[in-house]
Formats: structure tokens, C-alpha cells, sequence
């Protein structure tokens, strides 16, 4: 059992590192693909290419995890509710377990920029957002139970890609392109389906399974702060940066 145990937690902590050398090797990528392509590149100040790049890791993540997600939830028979007789809110497998390993790898990169970078990359409300992002998370990891709830919130990163996208197109001047409108209907519709109808189901489903996890109550809070923070942080950002516009001064 001790040496099972060992295993797990091995594991565990392979699967945060690995999350963090893949922000690394991506920021990384990101900067010496966009030296060689994007003329624009070589203008921005230093911290300007630092948001460039770590935005190109933040879109990285997103797509890994929402499609790990996506496949967990719906595609595998890990949380069908009626494959096995054990709850839905105790069930985890290796794979779920390398995924949230490789959040908690990002989520504390990022941190570890923003923090680093303060307040350029970012204020309090993102320090708020990561911060309980990573405590249910952990929590969800290390005891093994919500990480049906846990994945549907890293599920609506999906939305993170359309973000990032407007974003550097905003900043490359190309706010007026096709593209850029393309992609503002693919991210309301995204935002619709990943931040409005999956987390009315969210709640929903936390509700009418409340009594299956009353023990772990904590656990239960902090996915409730993490869900709520998740849904709307980014969009909160993003109609900020709508109203006031992007600081152009640090590119």
C-alpha cells in the first residue's frame, strides 16, 4: 500500500512539473516563432513580449486541458453515471489526474509570472483567480473526490484561445480584419455554450448531488469559488479592456 501510495504521489508531482516545463518550452516557442514571423514582434518592450508570450502558453493549456476534459467527460465511461455503483463525485482516473497535475504545473507559472511582473501582466483579480483555481484543484487532486466538477471548469477554458487570439490581433493592429471579427462570434458562442449553459448544468448537477459529498464540505465551497471565479474572470477582464481600451504604452 506504501509503495502504491508512493506511485500516486510520484505521479502527482511528475505531472505539475511536466505542466511547468511545457509553459516554459511553449513561452519559449512562442517568442522565436513570432520573431520570425510577426515583424511587429521586435517593437514591443520587454514586458510586452513577455504578455505576448505567456499568452501563447495561457492558449496552450486551455486547448490541452478542454480537450482532455471534453474527452473525460463525455467520451470515456469514467463518469457515466451508470457504469459503475460508486458516486460520480468519487471517481478519478490516471489520466484526470495528469490533467489537473499539468493545471496546477500552469496555474502556478502563471502565478509565478504575474506575481514576478506586478501589476503588467495582471492585478489582484487574476492573483484571486489563480489562487482559488489552484486550491480546489490541489484539494480535488490530492483527495480524489469533484474532479467531475473540477474538469467541467477547466472545460470552459475553451473560451481562453478566442481571448488570447483577440487579443494579439488588437495588439498587431488588425482589429479591423476578418478574422478578428470571426472571432468575437466564435467567442460569444463559446462563451454562451462554455461559461453560461455548462455552468447552469454545473450548479445543477453540484445541487442535486450535495448530500453525496456533506463530509468534504470544504472541498465543496472552493469548487463552488473556482467555478463561479472561473466563469467570470475572463470575461469580467475582457469587457474592462472593451471600456478602456488596451495599454498600448507597454508595446
Amino acid at each position: 500500500m506504501g509503495l502504491v501510495s508512493s506511485i500516486i504521489e510520484f505521479h502527482w508531482v511528475a505531472s505539475v512539473f511536466s505542466g511547468m516545463i511545457f509553459c516554459k518550452i511553449v513561452y519559449k516557442l512562442t517568442g522565436l516563432i513570432s520573431n520570425l514571423c510577426f515583424k511587429g514582434y521586435t517593437k514591443f518592450s520587454s514586458i510586452g513580449k513577455v504578455e505576448w508570450n505567456n499568452r501563447g502558453f495561457s492558449t496552450f493549456h486551455a486547448i490541452i486541458v478542454a480537450v482532455a476534459s471534453l474527452y473525460l467527460l463525455l467520451v470515456s465511461d469514467l463518469f457515466d453515471e451508470d457504469s459503475r455503483d460508486e458516486s460520480i463525485i468519487y471517481r478519478a482516473s490516471t489520466l484526470s489526474d495528469t490533467i489537473l497535475g499539468i493545471s496546477i504545473g500552469y496555474f502556478l507559472s502563471d502565478l509565478g509570472m504575474i506575481i514576478w511582473n506586478f501589476p503588467a501582466l495582471g492585478g489582484m483579480e487574476y492573483v484571486l483567480h489563480h489562487g482559488l483555481s489552484l486550491f480546489s484543484i490541489i484539494l480535488s487532486l490530492i483527495s480524489g473526490q469533484g474532479q467531475f466538477y473540477i474538469l467541467m471548469v477547466l472545460f470552459s477554458e475553451s473560451t481562453t484561445p478566442f481571448v488570447n487570439l483577440r487579443w494579439h490581433l488588437d495588439v498587431a493592429g488588425l482589429k479591423s480584419s476578418n478574422l478578428y471579427m470571426l472571432n468575437g462570434i466564435a467567442l460569444f458562442f463559446g462563451w454562451l455554450v462554455a461559461r453560461i449553459l455548462l455552468f447552469i448544468f454545473f450548479f445543477y448537477h453540484m445541487i442535486i448531488h450535495f448530500d453525496e459529498g456533506e463530509e468534504n464540505i470544504p472541498i465543496g465551497v472552493l469548487q463552488l469559488a473556482d467555478g463561479a471565479s472561473s466563469a467570470g474572470s475572463d470575461e469580467c477582464i475582457l469587457v474592462l479592456e472593451n471600456c478602456k481600451g488596451f495599454d498600448k504604452n507597454s508595446f
